[in-house]
């Protein structure tokens, strides 16, 4: 995902709500180019959480996880079952973005705490290699999704070590004082200054479009990172058309 990125390549992802292995290969056999574990709005068991990224993993799929809130503690556990990126809600100062780069990185750039188990191959490699690898390839991904955020973005995004950014559209309506409207004029326009400030400071972002519209905008803009919504909602429109579609039928 991040060499992609770095190319100009478009790439495609999920949010994965439902806690299952096999839905998470499912969406890699889908040929997406990644994926989103949510531990913030979903209750995943550590076991099962690291078996998601494990199925990522087999089906060439790029695995990030979101946590629930920028704590050490718990983007060290996500890191060290594997998770190949770190995607942290509701930062809103470049002081919380620091904190979040230092827990995702070895030193001398931060503080993770060592461990040679799944991540580095149980010390089947050199270790010192995998520290520096880490630290190339892990992903550091900050949501925006507060007035207070999006006042602050640019200080947020000029932090080193941050990879891409994510719009939270659905809380940020709500930090506008107009829960779920996340198309209108207001927020699409806290939106546009997130990614103004993405571009200044370099910093990929990632949209969320929610109409077809939407993609085409962000597209024309240059926008090459797009998260097509989560596996639940996808499959629940999917499993209803399916449904209708006969339910029809019979009443003909």
């Amino acid at each position: 995902m991040k060499r992609k990125l770095g190319g100009g390549e478009p790439v495609f992802g999920l949010l994965a709500s439902i806690p299952s292995p096999v839905v998470v290969e499912m969406v890699g056999c889908a040929d997406y180019d990644f994926i989103i574990i949510d531990t913030e709005h979903v209750l995943i068991n550590p076991e099962t959480l690291e078996n998601m990224i494990r199925a990522a993993e087999a089906v060439g799929l790029t695995a990030l996880v979101r946590v629930s809130e920028p704590h050490p503690k718990e983007i060290l556990r996500a890191l060290d079952a594997g998770a190949l990126g770190i995607v942290v809600p509701h930062v809103e100062s470049r002081e919380q973005a620091e904190q979040i780069v230092r827990a995702c990185k070895y030193g001398p750039e931060g503080s993770r705490s060592l461990n040679s188990g799944r991540a580095g191959t149980f010390g089947k490699h050199d270790l010192a290699a995998y520290i520096r690898r880490a630290n190339e390839e892990i992903m550091v991904v900050p949501m925006i999704e507060s007035r207070a955020g999006v006042e602050q973005a640019s200080a947020i995004l000029s932090v080193p070590g941050i990879d891409m950014v994510l719009e939270g559209a659905a809380d940020l309506s709500q930090s506008y004082g107009m829960p779920w409207q996340t198309r209108a004029p207001a927020i699409k326009a806290g939106l546009r200054q997130i990614f103004e400030a993405s571009k200044r400071e370099g910093v990929p972002y990632c949209a969320i479009p929610r109409a077809a519209e939407d993609y085409d905008e962000w597209r024309k803009l240059g926008v090459r990172a797009f998260v097509l919504g989560d596996e639940r909602g996808v499959s629940f429109r999917a499993l209803r058309a399916h449904l209708q579609a006969f339910a029809q039928e019979a009443q003909t």
